[in-house]
Order: C-alpha cells, then sequence, then structure tokens
C-alpha cells in the first residue's frame, strides 16, 4: 500500500464513504508500523460535491476529458495559427463540449443517489473550462484527486485551484536526448538566393498547411467526442424528464383526490354542526315535553285523588 493507491481509492468512492475508509486505510498503515503514511493518508482532504462530480466523470468518461484538454491546446494554438472562422468553429466545439461534459457528470451523480444541484453544476463547468483554459489544470483534473473545483478569468490563468500537495505527484519522465534540429535547407545547386528564398518560403507554407490540418484532425476528433457526450448526456435528460413528467402526474393525482377529500371533509364538517344544531334543538323539545308530561302526571294525580274522595263522601 502506497499513498498513491490510497489516493486513487478514495478519490473513486461515494463522499458518504470516504472518511470511513480513509480512517480504515490509515489504521491498515499504522499496523504495517508506517507512520509517515498514515500521517499523510489522514492528511488526505475529502473532496467537495463538484469535485467529487468532476472525479467521477474522469473515471467514467477519460477520453472525452482528455479531449476537452486536447481541444484546449488548440485553442491556443488556434489563436495565433488559424482564421478566424475556424477559431469560431473551434469555440462553438468548446461550449458544446463543456455543456455535453457538465450534463453527463450530473446524471453520473444522479445515478449514483447524489443528484447535484445547480450551484454544484455550475462549479462543475468552472471546473472543465479551467482544465480546459490552462495545461497544468487540464493535467490536475485528469489525476482524478480533485479536492475543490476550479475556475479560471481569461484565457490561461487559474485561480482556486485545489491543494494537491498530499497527494504523490506523478513520477518525472526520464530525460531523452533533446530533439535534433531540423536541419537548414541546403542550397540545390544552381539556385539563386531569390529562388532559394522562394523554395523555403513555400515549404514552410507547405509544413504550416500540414500543422493546420492536423489541428483541424484533432479538432474533428474533439467535437465528435463532444457529440458522442452530448447524444449521452441528452439521452440522460430524456430519461430525467419522463421521470420528471411521471412524477408531476402523480404529483397532480394526489393533489385532486387532496382536494376532493378536502371538499368532502368540509360537506362532513357542514353536516355535523348541522346535525348539533338539530340536535340541542330536540334536547330542548325533549326537555320541554318531559315538564309538560311531568305536569300532566301531577295534574292527572290530583284529578284522581279528588274524584276517590268524592266517593268515598258519597
Amino acid at each position: 500500500m502506497d499513498l498513491d493507491e490510497v489516493a486513487d481509492e478514495l478519490y473513486a468512492v461515494p463522499p458518504e464513504e470516504f472518511i470511513a475508509l480513509r480512517k480504515q486505510r490509515q489504521d491498515e498503515a499504522k499496523a504495517d508500523g508506517d507512520k509517515a503514511l498514515a500521517t499523510e493518508i489522514g492528511g488526505l482532504p475529502k473532496p467537495s460535491a463538484a469535485a467529487w462530480a468532476c472525479n467521477l466523470l474522469v473515471r467514467e468518461q477519460r477520453a472525452e476529458i482528455e479531449g476537452l484538454v486536447e481541444l484546449g491546446d488548440l485553442l491556443r494554438e488556434a489563436q495565433e495559427n488559424l482564421a478566424g472562422d475556424q477559431l469560431k468553429a473551434l469555440d462553438v466545439q468548446r461550449r458544446q463540449l463543456l455543456n455535453a461534459l457538465t450534463r453527463q457528470a450530473r446524471a453520473l451523480a444522479n445515478d449514483r443517489g447524489h443528484p447535484v444541484s445547480t450551484a454544484v453544476a455550475t462549479q462543475v463547468e468552472e471546473t472543465l473550462r479551467a482544465a480546459m483554459s490552462d495545461p497544468e489544470a487540464g493535467q490536475a483534473l485528469l489525476t482524478g484527486r480533485l479536492t475543490s473545483p476550479m475556475s479560471y478569468s481569461g484565457m490561461g490563468t487559474t485561480v482556486a485551484r485545489p491543494d494537491l500537495r498530499l497527494v504523490h505527484p506523478p513520477r518525472p519522465e526520464r530525460a531523452g536526448k533533446p530533439a535534433a534540429k531540423a536541419p537548414a535547407p541546403k542550397k540545390q545547386p544552381g539556385e539563386s538566393a531569390a529562388d532559394r528564398r522562394a523554395r523555403e518560403q513555400e515549404e514552410r507554407r507547405r509544413a504550416a498547411e500540414e500543422k493546420r490540418q492536423r489541428e483541424l484532425a484533432r479538432a474533428r476528433e474533439a467535437a465528435e467526442a463532444a457529440e458522442a457526450a452530448a447524444h449521452d448526456a441528452a439521452a440522460a435528460a430524456e430519461e430525467q424528464e419522463r421521470e420528471v413528467d411521471e412524477l408531476d402526474r402523480r404529483r397532480t393525482e394526489l393533489q385532486e383526490r387532496v382536494d376532493e377529500l378536502a371538499e368532502e371533509l368540509a360537506d362532513a364538517e357542514r353536516a355535523v354542526a348541522d346535525t348539533a344544531a338539530t340536535l340541542k334543538r330536540a334536547q330542548r323539545r325533549l326537555t320541554a315535553a318531559r315538564h309538560e308530561a311531568d305536569e300532566a302526571a301531577e295534574t292527572r294525580d290530583r284529578a284522581v285523588a279528588h274524584a276517590d274522595a268524592l266517593a268515598e263522601g258519597g
């Protein structure tokens, strides 16, 4: 176990599992007697929601992220070498790719039970934009170990870059032999200075055209990747739209039922009130009837007693 392996593992798990897994790996390092590694593992910060979504996107759609970073390189070169219409076409591809990948990140996070809010989605898009505008930011994104989102202001300027000092940097590549300089064009026999300059100018023009064609080919590949990502994101959006429509329909049905029950309840309450009023009137009439019955009974008793007395006297 080394820090690279642990970092790759930690920044791939869902946010709610990060702390527990970090503690587990830290304890394992301590058990192995590697206190330095345990300290480094304990210092690995938990990623923010936007950083986690970006790390997830890199792991699931790495080719598209590589295309994003490559397209950023093309845009920087295009500012010097391409015509305005070609630069405009690349800029359109840049916006399409950013929007498609942001939607894809939201769909991936949602599939894993972590819906991304609009604010977090904005941070994801800003991080992708920074990775496109700054080569260093692009490499940071491709590590899949972001701890916080990135943003940029102006092409090539990145701010709020996450602190990755606790994660082992990639091993430096072995230095190779310096690239040999292209030999200067040899003067052809019998060639005048003007002819030589014209030939050199034509060779430079052909080289520039070949470079432009290579850039356009790479741009088309990036555009194809953007189109595929946009298609996937659109499909995910359609699925979400269907789910929203179904939930909205269900909510409407439940609301209608609630309204019906509320109306029934109101009718029942009115019936209860009317019955209570009728009951009170009936109770008053019962009291009066009982009073009259008692009085009639007393009158009857007196009349019977009087009749009995008269009978005895006769």
